[in-house]
C-alpha cells in the first residue's frame, strides 16, 4: 500500500517539505545497495533557518528539539528523492545529530529526541534506532542542530 508514511505524517499534522538543496559539494542522499544515507540536514523552512546560535544560549532546549524533529523531516524527504516511496524504508538504523551548543550545555539527547520520537510516531518499531548525539561548537550557517539518518529499504 502506497502512501502509509505520508498518510502517517498527515495525521500528526506534518508535511513532507521540498528537499533541501546542498549548500556546497554534496547529495542530500545516496543510496548503497539496500541502505539510503542522508547529508547533514539542517532544520531549514521554506530555504531558510527559522533561528540561529546555540543551544544554551541564544536557542532553548524546546526550540532546539523542535529543529531537530524539522531536520528529520527533511532527512525524510531526501529519502523520498532518492527511493520514491517511503513506504520502502523497512526500517530507520540509526540517526546522527549534532548540536551547536554553549560551553555548558549537555543536554543533547534530548535536543535530538526531536527526530527520534518523530521516527517512532511515524515508523512504529520500525523507527527504533540506534544514535549518536554530539554536541560542537558551531555548525553551517549558525545553525542551532544537524542530523542524518540511515534507512534500509525494502529491495528492488
Amino acid at each position: 500500500m502506497s502512501g502509509v508514511v505520508e498518510a502517517k505524517l498527515a495525521e500528526l499534522g506534518l508535511t513532507l517539505p521540498e528537499v533541501v538543496p546542498p549548500l556546497a559539494a554534496y547529495q542530500p542522499a545516496v543510496r548503497s545497495g539496500a541502505y539510503v544515507y542522508t547529508a547533514g540536514q539542517l532544520p531549514m523552512v521554506e530555504g531558510k533557518l527559522p533561528v540561529t546560535g546555540k543551544v544554551g544560549a541564544e536557542v532553548t532546549p524546546e526550540e532546539a528539539k523542535e529543529l531537530a524533529r524539522t531536520c528529520g523531516l527533511n532527512a525524510l524527504a531526501a529519502v523520498k528523492s532518492v527511493i520514491g516511496d517511503l513506504d520502502r524504508i523497512a526500517r530507520v538504523v540509526k540517526v546522527v545529530g549534532f548540536v551547536a551548543s554553549a560551553a555548558d550545555f549537555t543536554g543533547q539527547p534530548a535536543v535530538l529526541n526531536g527526530t527520534s520520537e518523530l521516527l517512532g510516531a511515524v515508523f512504529g518499531d520500525k523507527g527504533v534506532h540506534a544514535r549518536s548525539a554530539v554536541g560542537v561548537a558551531v555548525l553551517p550557517l549558525d545553525a542551532p542542530v544537524e542530523v542524518e539518518i540511515q534507512v534500509e529499504i525494502v529491495q528492488d
